[in-house]
């Protein structure tokens, strides 16, 4: 396996974490597709955190290896959370149109935490 560490053993609450390093470029890819697919399958986990902090200036090669890791993972039945991207990585992504979940965030569909759905009456405010 490359530089990129799958951490084994996490925490069922947990996802698990895919490091990416920081020259990962198109002969890397394969390699890390694998990798999230294994860890989706492995832990049954829904999501895979990949930590972009390491990855170099921004680029169309981030680009391209963040869309491929997306496609694998929900391939799989999965998606991929960002950890600690950069603003200026953030910035690229929504330039060409890709969203990512980042961690810290509510998945979608899910409320915000501290956020009630419904209020029923007689429930005292907060």
């Amino acid at each position: 396996m490359p530089a990129a560490a799958v951490y084994p053993g996490v925490d069922t609450e947990e996802p698990p974490v895919l490091v990416l390093p920081r020259a990962a470029g198109r002969g890397e890819t394969p390699a890390l597709c694998d990798a999230v697919r294994s860890a989706l399958e492995r832990t049954g986990a829904r999501v895979v955190i990949c930590d972009t902090a390491a990855l170099g200036p921004p680029g169309l090669a981030q680009v391209d290896l963040l869309a491929r890791l997306e496609l694998a993972a929900r391939r799989s039945g999965g998606r991929i959370r960002l950890r600690a991207p950069a603003p200026a990585l953030r910035a690229l992504l929504a330039a060409v149109g890709l969203r990512f979940q980042l961690e810290g965030q509510p998945e979608e569909g899910e409320p915000a935490p501290g956020v009630e759905e419904a209020v029923e009456t007689g429930d005292p405010a907060l």
